[in-house]
């Protein structure tokens, strides 16, 4: 049996190796011996033995290295296992030191260890042999001490079974017996009162039994309380039970305990293969990697325990639901754990085992509790507690424990045979881990900094892929042959001059980035972006003439019928200001839209077809069967985010011998991330200058309460000579949705608010005779206010509007609010937006109103809106082309540009990935990229 000297030995050989910085115990020596003396003083001699090591210890934290060094070295000479002669103490021998497979005290040089908990005895008693028995151990009482301890792979001290009474309950203490009660340390601000409870933590154990099933009365009767494990990497035991065989692209029915049944519910979530499953990242972790004494646990806090379990019991309820509970305790108090329908809890927390246990603190009847905690047992690996512990997404028929467990086994297993896309030297250069630690750590990370390299590893590899992808799209594209479109400065004059506006500094450059495009017998591929009124169309109009000068024909295909009517309506203005400046014939523009009748569709088509019309302006109709090009040169896309990947590749196929020239344009300011992926294939020009005059919009959130004030706003400037639009989330009412719809919005609105004011309604589901009918009279004046739906986001162009009332503003994303604003302040007159929002806005909501409010920037709102709703709301990934992202984030721009650096010097050495070290990279960019490609 190991003697007290042995036991010190064992703590200062930590102390040694740690190289004398006072951690080999929580709380330093100095506070260790007390505890260590109180056991030492009832051995023979003991305290003789305990007198030299006080002497020699004394004031060990004042101690410079050296002299903590001497001090140990000098009791170490005392224990003849280290080599002593075993006369340290005056009288007597100790015994020699056995070697203890598992340490009650693991240090490590950086984290702080953890011992069964600071011991506090009165020495006078403990030396006067009036108390043999070990103490129960008291809570600290530094602040120190009471530090949370990090918790990884746990290497246990096997704690003492408490005594059982015949029937079972703990075995009666000095207190049960009418002795003497240990001494209870009161919390901070509490008075030493008898039974008074802690003001946090577990519970302290009670001086008389609390009733059956409750926490029993008196402290445990526990030697050595389990040891708090150290930080270590995590073991990759469970690996065994999985034969690394077979082929990481085999169906998931290959890993042992995976059914048909669970194959069948993983394809849910998008797992056929073991390979699915390895990159199946969790979409979040519970840090349950601080590990605290029961007495330091606070409400409302996630935090991991070791403790011994005492007591379990089920229990069913009058509706037949079956609540186990189990009382557990550590050296500093107790705590009861609830479960609900999992009676074999019963079983497996058998008095006396020691776990780890992880949840949330909750309180029940004024006590701390863990309600259906995440439970383990101490002596094997952790995976569901005392760690980040991954959250997988689940479906029915899997549950939480079973994907953890699973996943971990696949990826000790499966993980390391995972091949390297990326070769070593390119990991080197830009810091990445490899791929198998990558995947590994980001399902089981070791702690949050390996999580992010593991992570930032995998956003690198998909931004990676993107990249490649869209470059060598690029290089597909303007393989092909275009026609040089050159136009003369003099041309470009004579065409700038005869419009109603100079063009701005933003204007002239986008202009000659197009012209020098469209100059090249390579094919243009450029994305014109610029907030709403900023000019793309005369940008746009300036092309076509460029093509209609040189023998070509030009189109542009648009969302809606009122933008491609409003765009055709003002390309024809232009011309005809042109024409008549020039002494030619007007060039004519060809108006296709779906609600054109039979007879002039098909002259229109005649028209194209022959070459006779130059232009051609529609919505979807542009890219019928049915429609055919002369001489297609010039095709643009407006607000082309509206249009799937396949419809552009439409327009552009209307080329005959060529390829045309592509420009696409949006009012959507653009993000950075988002220019780099969904359009990394183009070229950017970028219109950031608004025309001279334009009167900032003064915006406003207003309250539901506030609405009819916001309704005398609108009749005043209605009464000043103003219009007005009112905005409806929907076009009638919906039993799902609490919105004002615009159909009973425009009769309330007409009966009740204005009934002396003329309103029109302005729908999606109109016809489109209706649709121009009320536009035409918007325009004209005869209606004060346009009740809509979204269906005027954009192509509206109405100088005398000058308010912009949006109902629901909070159901609408920042750029489509953008976009609304921009229908209003396109003439001489102050403008205004005001933004109405429903009862019980959410904290999202809140946000996106206030950067309404705060800023008119379209690209400051643009950023915002893809922090807020990410790219599968702001541009739809089915719409842009863009592959799904498992972790890769695009407000991640520094990982994006480094993956967008890298790719341009793999393209430039390799651009067909054929060399040996981009095989396996080659593979991954074919398959990432298996489906649509075609991002512009």
């Amino acid at each position: 049996m190991a003697t007290a000297l042995d036991k010190l030995a064992k703590i200062l050989d930590l102390e040694k190796k740690s190289g004398y910085r006072d951690r080999a115990v929580i709380g330093g020596l100095e506070k260790f011996l007390p505890g260590w003396a109180a056991a030492a003083v009832s051995e023979p001699h003991g305290s003789e033995l305990v007198e030299q090591v006080n002497a020699i210890l004394a004031n060990y934290s004042a101690k410079t290295l050296e002299e903590r060094a001497a001090a140990v070295a000098r009791i170490l000479e005392m224990n003849p296992r280290n080599g002593g002669t075993g006369q340290g103490a005056r009288s007597g021998r100790p015994s020699r030191l056995p070697r203890e497979d598992r340490p009650s005290v693991v240090s490590d040089e950086d984290e702080p260890s953890t011992r069964s908990g600071p011991q506090s005895s009165r020495a006078s008693e403990e030396r006067s042999g009036e108390s043999s028995r070990p103490r129960s151990p008291e809570p600290p009482t530094s602040r120190a001490e009471t530090e949370s301890q990090p918790l990884a792979t746990p290497r246990p001290t096997e704690p003492a079974r408490p005594r059982r009474a015949p029937n079972g309950d703990a075995a009666p203490t000095n207190a049960s017996r009418g002795g003497p009660a240990p001494e209870t340390r009161p919390a901070p601000g509490q008075s030493r009162k008898k039974n008074a409870e802690p003001q946090s933590g577990g519970s302290r154990p009670p001086d008389r039994p609390e009733g059956e099933g409750g926490i029993p009365a008196g402290p445990v009767a526990v030697a050595d309380p389990p040891a708090m494990p150290r930080v270590a990497p995590p073991k990759r035991g469970p690996s065994a039970t999985i034969p690394a065989t077979g082929n990481l692209d085999g169906p998931v029915t290959q890993i042992p305990g995976v059914s048909s049944v669970y194959a069948k519910n993983l394809a849910k979530l998008g797992v056929a293969t073991i390979r699915d499953l390895l990159f199946l990242i969790p979409r979040r972790y519970d840090d349950f990697s601080r590990l605290k004494t029961i007495h330091q646990l606070m409400y409302g806090e996630e935090a991991t325990i070791v403790g011994t379990v005492q007591s379990t019991n089920n229990r069913r309820t009058n509706k037949g639901m079956t609540i186990t509970t189990c009382v557990l305790s550590d050296a500093t108090g107790y705590i009861q754990a609830t479960w609900f329908n999992q009676p074999y809890l019963l079983q497996q927390l058998r008095p006396g085992r020691p776990i780890v246990l992880s949840g949330r603190v909750e309180s029940y009847l004024g006590k701390l509790v863990y309600q259906s905690p995440e439970w383990e047992p101490l002596d094997q690996e952790l995976v569901h507690t005392g760690r980040l512990v991954p959250v997988y997404p689940l479906t029915q028929g899997i549950g939480p424990r079973w994907m953890r467990n699973t996943l971990k086994r696949v990826v000790d297993a499966y993980a390391p045979r995972l091949p390297d896309p990326l070769p070593p030297t390119l990991l080197a250069q830009e810091g990445l881990l490899p791929l198998a630690q990558a995947v590994q750590q980001a399902h089981f990370p070791d702690n949050p900094e390996m999580l992010a390299e593991a992570r930032r590893r995998l956003a690198f590899d998909e931004f990676l892929l993107i990249q490649i992808g869209v470059l060598r799209q690029r290089r597909a594209w303007q393989a092909n042959t275009s026609r040089a479109l050159e136009v003369s400065p003099e041309q470009l004059s004579e065409f700038t001059s005869t419009l109603p506006f100079a063009l701005t500094g933003a204007q002239e450059r986008v202009v000659g980035e197009i012209l020098k495009d469209m100059a090249s017998s390579r094919p243009m591929s450029r994305l014109l972006q610029g907030d709403v009124g900023s000019g793309k169309t005369v940008v746009a109009a300036t092309a076509m003439m460029a093509a209609w000068l040189n023998g070509v024909q030009a189109a542009i295909m648009a969302p809606t019928e009122i933008l491609a009517e409003q765009h055709a309506k003002g390309l024809r203005q232009l011309f005809a200001r042109w024409a008549d400046a020039t002494g030619r014939a007007t060039p004519e523009v060809a108006l296709l839209k779906g609600s054109l009748g039979q007879i002039d569709r098909r002259a229109a088509y005649q028209s194209i077809a022959s070459g006779e019309t130059p232009f051609v302006v529609g919505t979807h109709a542009v890219i019928q069967a049915d429609v055919e090009f002369a001489n297609l040169g010039l095709a643009i896309v407006d607000e082309q985010h509206r249009f799937g990947v396949g419809q552009r590749a439409l327009l552009r196929q209307k080329g005959r011998d060529i390829t045309p020239h592509l420009l696409v344009m949006t009012a959507t300011p653009i993000p950075r991330t988002l220019a780099l992926t969904v359009y990394g294939d183009l070229d950017l020009s970028i219109i950031d200058e608004m025309p001279p005059g334009r009167t900032p919009i003064r915006t406003k959130w207003v309250l539901p309460r506030e609405r009819e004030r916001a309704y005398s706003f609108v009749e005043s400037q209605v009464q000043a000579g103003r219009q007005a639009f009112v905005i409806c989330p929907l076009i009638e009412e919906s039993e799902n949705m609490e919105a004002k719809a615009a159909v009973q919005e425009y009769e309330r609105l007409q009966q009740q608010v204005f009934p002396h004011l003329r309103l029109g309604l302005l729908h999606g589901k109109m016809k489109a005779a209706d649709k121009d009918a009320v536009m035409a009279e918007f325009y004209r004046g005869d209606i004060h206010i346009l009740v809509s739906t979204s269906v005027v986001e954009v192509g509206i162009d109405v100088p005398n509007a000058t308010v912009m009332l949006i109902e629901g503003a909070n159901r609408f994303g920042l750029a489509q609010l953008h976009q609304f604003r921009g229908r209003v302040g396109r003439g001489q007159y102050q403008s205004y937006c005001l933004l109405v929002a429903d009862d019980g806005i959410s904290e999202e909501g809140k946000v996106r109103l206030e950067a309404m409010e705060r800023t008119q920037d379209g690209f400051e709102l643009a950023e915002e809106d893809l922090k807020l709703r990410g790219p599968g709301e702001f541009f739809g990934t089915r719409q842009s082309g863009l592959p799904d992202l498992a972790v890769a984030k695009l407000s991640d721009v520094k990982t994006l540009e480094q993956a967008r650096r890298v790719a341009e010097q793999v393209f430039e050495a390799d651009v067909d990935l054929s060399q040996p070290e981009h095989e396996a990279l080659r593979r991954e960019v074919d398959k990432f990229w298996s489906g649509e490609g075609d991002l512009s």
